[in-house]
């Protein structure tokens, strides 16, 4: 992945809903080239954000049990305002049915809004498995990433001491 679009989590409850945030600023590389002269965030990647907090709702009501989450599908994706630099992005990504913890696809409901206008709005789904179930000798890389994403999960939650961060 090569952004990571979420920087707080504000609430979760395990295998219903996840509210995260997204701070834009003018530092972020892509709106040097994303209209230039009105720099707004891609729509792309506000449904980005969507799919990073519906991984994020996955991996911590699933107790990190898959390395690899992956949008398979989008539905209804609809876009309202811009977003600027000096805004935040506030989404709510739930799942749209209970998941069953054995299912490979789970689906999900997100939106996304900016001073309480809707800037995003879709339906999606993602895959979730394991690097392993496809070649056992990549149990190690299953570990690793598991191991990074607990790390960075410390971190989105303000667990700065417990992530090994000042």
């Amino acid at each position: 992945m090569r952004f990571n679009l979420v920087d707080r989590i504000l609430d979760v409850e395990p295998g219903k809903r996840i509210r995260m945030v997204k701070n834009l600023t003018l530092a972020e590389e892509y709106l040097a080239d994303h209209f230039p002269s009105f720099p707004v965030m891609p729509g792309v990647l506000m449904l980005q954000t969507l799919v990073e907090a519906g991984a994020w709702l996955l991996r911590i009501s699933d107790d990190f049990r898959h390395s690899v989450i992956a949008l398979r599908e989008t539905r209804n994706v609809k876009y309202g305002n811009f977003m600027e630099p000096g805004r935040s992005l506030v989404v709510t990504v739930e799942l749209a049915d209970p998941a069953d913890e054995n299912a490979t696809e789970v689906e999900f409901k997100g939106k996304g809004e900016s001073e309480g206008q809707s800037t995003v709005t879709a339906r999606f789904k993602v895959a979730r498995y394991n690097l392993k179930d496809r070649d056992p000798q990549l149990q190690e890389v299953d570990d690793k990433i598991v191991r990074h994403f607990k790390d960075l999960y410390r971190v989105l939650k303000g667990d700065f001491a417990g992530a090994g961060v000042g």
